[in-house]
């Protein structure tokens, strides 16, 4: 007489599909993380060529630097973007706008005298 065999899986075989799966949904989540960051980041780069186009066409229209962001009547920064500085000052005899601004959800910040400096990433 035959035994009849239970079809099905073991305890073990089950917490070891679990284990697996949550390494791969740990990886997964680092990943998602950092390109998150990454996207926060680019937008924040992308605000500050915006505001530097701006202040370009400022400079077009008036022959000076625009002295505070309000000065730029239309710009709306774009959703999360705090702009911590903005200002027009004399760098080594030359008239540059400066500005700090940042993601809310990233961990840098983005500096750049504008005419003379390239954009650069620092720590808040």
């Amino acid at each position: 007489m035959a035994i009849a065999r239970n079809k099905g899986f073991t305890l073990v075989e089950l917490l070891t599909v679990v284990v697996i799966l949550g390494l791969l949904a740990a990886i997964a989540i680092g990943k998602y993380q950092n390109t998150r960051r990454k996207a926060y980041d680019a937008v924040a780069v992308e605000e500050i060529h915006n505001l530097m186009k701006m202040s370009e066409a400022y400079f077009a229209d008036y022959l000076i630097y625009p002295d505070a962001v309000g000065d730029l009547l239309d710009y709306t920064p774009s959703p999360g973007i705090v702009v911590t500085r903005f200002n027009r000052e004399t760098t080594d005899g030359t008239s540059v706008v400066h500005i700090h601004l940042h993601h809310q959800n990233s961990s840098h910040y983005f500096h750049v005298e504008y005419p003379v400096e390239a954009i650069e990433k620092r720590d808040r």
